[in-house]
């Protein structure tokens, strides 16, 4: 969070203050993209289903998504004529609108771009989707998994016992390929309309942006026809300086002595000055490696971790995630807050990390997904008493 040279925290408001997202997902990576916007500050309004008499109306759990905290929450039928005019009436205040549909769904339900920005101009519409609104795969369904593979990302990933490429440990593409990429579309493209005036759809493809974490490799391949894989490169594998390594006690520590200093550190700290000159020899990397093996299960994760974290030799622990929730780093930063739920009482969570953030509260107040503040928006944007009694009966708004 900003503070000033002093250290304290400074009195500017917080980068998305005062700005509007209507939020028409529920999970995946625009879900991501306006949990990153709430946390510059920005007012989210989740827009859901009204639940059908006939069916069960279902939540996510109260930690999903940070408990959708700093949010608000609206039920609408948008295939009734006056839930879709409803939509449209809370877009006409509104700064943002996200949706994460199948291309050409919203245009059908009649608050597509085009129909938003007939209310207001100044709308950014963010369309985020796996593969994109054109091209041969637009209508495919996808998951994370699956834009990781087609990116390459998957094919130069380790491998697992049976040989195929391992599953990641988290979801890279929803994260990162998808929702920062529409988080920093929308800020961009926010940024720009204080410029012109003028509002703009975006087209956020996560397989696009999982190509673009990719560009280190697609570029090399592109330059010289090589075909990157595991073990090509000191990042995949190539050589013993990068990798993970167990510990006595059956836990891992993560090494990566990348510069010659660091390694030459490493070396000494173990007692193998031998290698120091066998970085980067390719003859020689079994043997290397055999000798960093032997050596780490000699000790505990944590004995090494003590010795070699502070010895500039770019080694951390392999943790699990109950271990990382309470590692003193992000304890110290604040990384952890207590959120206060209406049923589920207070809890922990992953608070704002992302720099220049607004500052957590002390607890969060977290939302009761079985109640809604669609009447309290729509009487914010005009509707009176009767019109709202009369939707609410038909069943169109909840």
């Amino acid at each position: 969070m900003p503070v000033t040279a002093e250290g304290s925290l400074t009195a500017r408001p917080w980068a998305l203050e005062g700005t509007t997202v209507l939020d028409l997902s529920s999970v995946g990576p625009a879900a991501r993209a306006t949990r990153l916007l709430a946390d510059y500050g920005a007012l989210v309004v989740k827009v859901g289903p009204v639940p059908r008499r006939a069916g069960v109306a279902t939540a996510p759990p109260a930690y999903a998504y940070s408990g959708h905290r700093s949010m608000r929450r609206v039920l609408l039928d948008l295939k009734a004529g006056g839930g879709r005019d409803a939509f449209l009436d809370l877009a006409r205040g509104s700064d943002v609108v996200v949706e994460s549909f199948r291309p050409g769904v919203v245009d059908r339900l009649g608050i597509g771009y085009q129909a938003v920005r007939a209310v207001n101009g100044r709308i950014v519409y963010c369309s985020t989707s796996g593969y994109g609104q054109t091209g041969p795969r637009r209508d495919w369904a996808g998951h994370d998994l699956n834009y990781l593979a087609v990116s390459g990302y998957l094919h130069c990933s380790g491998r697992d016992a049976d040989g195929a490429p391992a599953l990641p440990g988290a979801t890279v593409a929803d994260i990162a390929a998808g929702g920062m990429h529409a988080a920093l579309a929308i800020m961009a493209a926010l940024l720009r309309r204080e410029r012109t005036g003028c509002g703009e759809q975006l087209d956020v493809s996560v397989a696009d942006g999982a190509l673009g974490m990719m560009a280190l490799y697609a570029d090399e391949h592109l330059a010289t026809g090589v075909d990157p894989g595991p073990g090509h490169y000191i990042l995949t594998g190539r050589y013993a300086c990068y990798g993970v390594y167990a510990c006595a006690d059956g836990e891992y520590l993560s090494v990566a002595a990348i510069e010659p200093a660091f390694w030459a550190n490493l070396c000494r700290a173990l007692g193998l000055d031998d290698y120091i000159d066998a970085q980067t020899d390719d003859e020689r990397q079994d043997e290397v490696r055999a000798a960093l093996t032997r050596r780490f299960l000699s000790a505990t994760r944590d004995k090494w971790v003590n010795l070699l974290g502070p010895a500039d030799c770019c080694v951390a622990p392999v943790n699990s995630v109950a271990e990382t929730v309470q590692d003193e780093q992000y304890r110290s930063r604040n990384a952890i807050v207590k959120a206060d739920h209406p049923t589920e009482g207070v809890m922990e969570q992953v608070g704002p990390v992302w720099a220049g953030a607004a500052p957590p509260e002390d607890p969060y107040s977290l939302p009761d997904l079985a109640a809604t503040d669609t009447a309290e928006l729509l009487a914010e944007a005009g509707y009176d008493e009767s019109r709202l009694a009369e939707l609410t009966a038909a069943g169109v708004i909840a």
